[in-house]
């Protein structure tokens, strides 16, 4: 994701403060409304959202760093998630991770170096009868291993785009997909 221009970004900020702060609990609101119109929330609006809801930057970093959902960087086109959960641990979760971060070159909490995937553990996606299971924006996926993880891969940087409603190709079948 491009970094946003910094005037229209504190335009955008104030904007969203403005329908916020007059909330009760005004902070997660804001929080979530700020990182839907970024995808992340810039460290810079941390002192504007402070003294907008009369909060120290402490506090608004503290909520931050403390909700898993929330980001302070920009993450990959793709976000791909790795069950840790003791179920898909015991189903091979932990192979998994570490094959999928050799092949991406990361480790968990980082972004390819073409922006294309940022790879994040999660902790239980509710599809324990079918660990290792992985989630890719919003599709859960159920007994994952290296091969399906490659094929996933090898379709999410081939793939130009992909929304969120369409099935993956690895979903359906169909490995022709993408390769236009």
């Amino acid at each position: 994701m491009q970094e946003p221009n910094f005037n229209d970004q504190d335009n955008r900020i104030t904007q969203l403060i403005e329908q916020h702060q007059h909330l009760p609990g005004a902070l997660l609101p804001l929080l979530h409304a700020v990182q839907q119109a970024f995808g992340y929330i810039p460290p810079t609006t941390v002192p504007a959202i402070a003294e907008a809801l009369a909060l120290s930057r402490a506090e608004v970093h503290g909520v931050i760093s403390f909700y898993h959902g929330f980001r302070s960087q920009p993450c990959g086109r793709n976000v791909l998630q790795i069950c840790c959960a003791e179920a898909c641990q015991a189903r091979g979760s932990r192979q998994l991770a570490a094959h999928t971060r050799q092949q991406l070159g990361v480790d968990f909490h980082q972004t390819t170096a073409d922006g294309e995937i940022t790879l994040e553990p999660v902790y239980c996606l509710g599809n324990c009868a079918t660990g290792p299971s992985v989630r890719i924006g919003d599709r859960v996926l159920g007994r994952v291993d290296a091969a399906t993880m490659d094929r996933l891969l090898d379709e999410l940087t081939r793939v130009p785009l992909r929304f969120q409603s369409e099935p993956m190709a690895s979903e359906t079948g169909d490995t022709t997909r993408g390769s236009q």
